[in-house]
C-alpha cells in the first residue's frame, strides 16, 4: 500500500506531466486512498506546499546541488522538492524521516542512480546554518520571487500595475491556505438552520459581516458526503464571486445571461435572487453544462437553463435585463487555490485582453436598454481588467459607466473609476477579483 509521501509524489508528477488542475488531482488521489484523516492532511499539506513553494524550493536546491537544476530529471526533481519542503517548511517532520523517505521513493521509482544524489543534497541542507538563503534585496524582483515563491514575471507585473507595497501584500497572502466559503441556498434553508446542520456534520461555520447568506467554514475533508450538501442546503462559492453576484443587482423577474458560466457558482447564486426570472447559462463545454444542471437539481433550482455556446460566436443570446461576462483570464487572483497557474509557460497575459474585449462586445449587443452588464475576472492584471472596460466605453457611446455601490466592509484599495472594483486577496478572506459594471443608455 502506498504511503502519503509516495501518493503526494504521484499526484505532483501527474500535475507536471498532464498539466491537470491541482484541486481535481488531489481530490482524485484522496478518494482512491484509504489513509486516515491525519495522513490525508499530511499528504494535502505536502502536495500543496510543494506546488506553492516551487520557486523557493528550486532556488534552495540550486544552492545545495552540484548539478544544475535544468539537468535534474523531472522525477528526481519532484522528490527533491518534496524533501526540501519537509526540511525547510514542515517543522514537525524529523530530518531523518525527510531524507530516508525521499531515498525510499527514489528506489520505489527505480531511480537507483538518483538515490545517492538526493541523499547528498538533503543531508547538506540538514547541516546548513541557513537552510533558506535569499537573494540580495537589491535585486528586488528576484528577492520577492524567491522569498514568496512566485515567478519573476508575475512579481514584475504586479509591481508595475499596483506598486511594490501592494505587490508584497498580495505575495504575502500566497503563503496561506484559502478559506472555504459557502452560499446558503435560501430556497431550502436559512443561514441559522444551515449553521446548526453544519455543526451536526462536525463543521464549524461563521457568518460574514455585511454578506448575508455567506458562510466561512473550516474543514479539510470532502463536503459532498455531508447531509447538508446532499440535501442541497448550500453550494461552495468564494466570497469574491458572491460579491460579484451582489453587484450584478438582480431584481426578481429579471432575465439574466451568464455567458461564460462554468462551473456555475454565480449562476446558482443569481437564480436564487430571481425565482420568478430566468437564468441562461452558456458555456463551450457540454460536460461543464451537465455539472451546472446537476448542481441546480441538487439545490432545487428550476429557473436555470443551459446551452452550449462559444462566447465569441455570432450565435445570439437571450435579450437580457442583466448580463454577466465572467471571462476567461490568466487567473492571477486565485494562485493560492490553483498554484500551478503561476508556472504555465503561456498564461495568455498578452493575448487574453483581445479575446476578453470581443466577448464583452458581442455579449453587450443583447442587453436591454437600461440593463446592466457586469464584466469580471479572477485575475490581477490591469490589461485584462480596467483597460478592457475603459476601451469598451470609449468605443460604445450607447453604454455608460454604472457606479458600483460597495458592499459593507469593502473599500477601494487602489485608485479606480466608480464603476470598477479590484478585490485583492485577503489572508483569511476573498480571492483576487475584478468587477466592473456598465449600463446601456
Amino acid at each position: 500500500m502506498d504511503n502519503p509521501r509516495y501518493t503526494a509524489y504521484k499526484a505532483l508528477y501527474k500535475i507536471e506531466k498532464e498539466k491537470s488542475y491541482s484541486n481535481l488531482t488531489l481530490d482524485s488521489f484522496l478518494k482512491s486512498s484509504d489513509f486516515s484523516q491525519k495522513d490525508n492532511a499530511f499528504m494535502s499539506a505536502l502536495f500543496y506546499g510543494v506546488l506553492e513553494k516551487r520557486v523557493s524550493l528550486d532556488y534552495i536546491i540550486s544552492k545545495f546541488s552540484s548539478v544544475r537544476l535544468k539537468k535534474i530529471e523531472l522525477k528526481t526533481l519532484i522528490i527533491l522538492r518534496m524533501g526540501v519542503y519537509q526540511l525547510v517548511f514542515m517543522d514537525k517532520v524529523p530530518d531523518s524521516a525527510c531524507v530516508n523517505e525521499s531515498v525510499k521513493i527514489c528506489k520505489k521509482e527505480k531511480l537507483f542512480h538518483s538515490s545517492g544524489f538526493v541523499n547528498g543534497v538533503l543531508r547538506s541542507i540538514t547541516k546548513a546554518e541557513n537552510r533558506f538563503p535569499l537573494p540580495d534585496k537589491k535585486d528586488t524582483i528576484k528577492y520577492y520571487s524567491v522569498k514568496y515563491s512566485c515567478p519573476e514575471d508575475i512579481v514584475k507585473l504586479w509591481i508595475e500595475d499596483y506598486s511594490e507595497l501592494m505587490c508584497e501584500q498580495i505575495l504575502q497572502t500566497l503563503a496561506d491556505r484559502p478559506p472555504i466559503f459557502l452560499r446558503v441556498n435560501v430556497l431550502k434553508t436559512t443561514c441559522e438552520d444551515l449553521i446548526k446542520q453544519l455543526f451536526d456534520d462536525n463543521i464549524d461555520a461563521k457568518t460574514i459581516d455585511g454578506q448575508s447568506n455567506a458562510l466561512k467554514i473550516k474543514y479539510k475533508g470532502s463536503l459532498s458526503e455531508k447531509i447538508s450538501y446532499k440535501k442541497g442546503m448550500f453550494h461552495i462559492q468564494d466570497l469574491s464571486s458572491q460579491i460579484c453576484c451582489e453587484i450584478l443587482d438582480v431584481k426578481d423577474g429579471d432575465i439574466v445571461s451568464d455567458v461564460c458560466s462554468a462551473p456555475g457558482g454565480k449562476a446558482l447564486n443569481i437564480a436564487q435572487r430571481t425565482p420568478a426570472g430566468r437564468v441562461y447559462c452558456y458555456d463551450i463545454y457540454e460536460h461543464k453544462l451537465k455539472l451546472i444542471k446537476s448542481s441546480a437539481e441538487r439545490l432545487g433550482i428550476e429557473n436555470i437553463y443551459v446551452k452550449k455556446r462559444d462566447a465569441l460566436s455570432e450565435e445570439p443570446l437571450e435579450v437580457s435585463d442583466r448580463i454577466l461576462c465572467d471571462v476567461p483570464c490568466s487567473g492571477l487572483g486565485i494562485l493560492r487555490r490553483k498554484p500551478e497557474i503561476a508556472y504555465k509557460p503561456d498564461k495568455g497575459i498578452d493575448t487574453l485582453p483581445e479575446i476578453q474585449y470581443k466577448i464583452l462586445e458581442k455579449s453587450a449587443e443583447y442587453l436591454k436598454q437600461g440593463g446592466v452588464l457586469v464584466y469580471s475576472t479572477c485575475t490581477l492584471h490591469r490589461a485584462e481588467n480596467g483597460d478592457v472596460v475603459t476601451k469598451f466605453l470609449t468605443e460604445h457611446s450607447d453604454f455608460e459607466p454604472c457606479p458600483i455601490t460597495l458592499p459593507h466592509g469593502i473599500t477601494h484599495k487602489i485608485e479606480e473609476p466608480e464603476n470598477q472594483l479590484t478585490l485583492f486577496p485577503e489572508a483569511d478572506g476573498n480571492d483576487g477579483f475584478f468587477i466592473s459594471a456598465v449600463r446601456k443608455r
